[in-house]
């Protein structure tokens, strides 16, 4: 090999590598923007915003669990349709009526079966949403947000269609 050849050499490898790098650095930003970001299972929006707005979701539960008791009633659901309901009193065991109570159901691994409730039916601070039905078998999310005036807060249960169990998550 001639010492010309040897020289050209260097220049056109360090020239490949970093086109190599350039490229799989362009492509993990291609891959990463096609990924299905996924909503978070805490608080009913995408992952980067309920991290962005952490502190502020804790401050709010907080300032809602001094005036407020939010409690969920139901004794298990079942696949067919079940209603979930839940209650809301004052510290003092008031009923709360006013509230505004949404829900979310979900599984743990994928949001292809995400539904929103709305519009529950109220009764002595009880909170019912009629015949919430769960597609599959299995362990479900549910998440409730609840507002009451200013004051708002996540109730995040996880809940068992097979069986009575229910786990609760602050």
């Amino acid at each position: 090999m001639s010492q010309s050849s040897s020289s050209k050499a260097w220049p056109i490898g360090i020239g490949l590598s970093i086109a190599a790098v350039f490229a799989l650095g362009v492509g993990t930003i291609i891959v990463t923007g096609q990924a299905n970001i996924q909503k978070s299972d805490a608080y009913m929006t995408y992952y980067q915003e309920a991290d962005a707005k952490a502190n502020d979701f804790i401050e709010k539960r907080i300032a809602f669990n001094k005036k407020y008791k939010i409690e969920y009633i139901n004794n298990g659901i079942s696949q067919n349709g079940s209603d979930v309901s839940f209650k809301v009193v004052t510290k003092d065991n008031k009923a709360v009526n006013n509230a505004k109570v949404i829900i979310s159901i979900s599984r743990p691994e994928t949001n292809k079966f995400n539904k929103k409730y709305e519009n529950p039916v109220v009764k002595d601070g009880v909170y019912t949403f009629k015949d919430v039905k769960f597609p599959k078998a299995g362990i479900w999310n549910i998440i409730a947000k609840v507002e009451v005036g200013q004051d708002s807060r996540f109730l995040n249960l996880k809940v068992d269609t097979r069986n009575k169990k229910i786990k609760y998550f602050d």
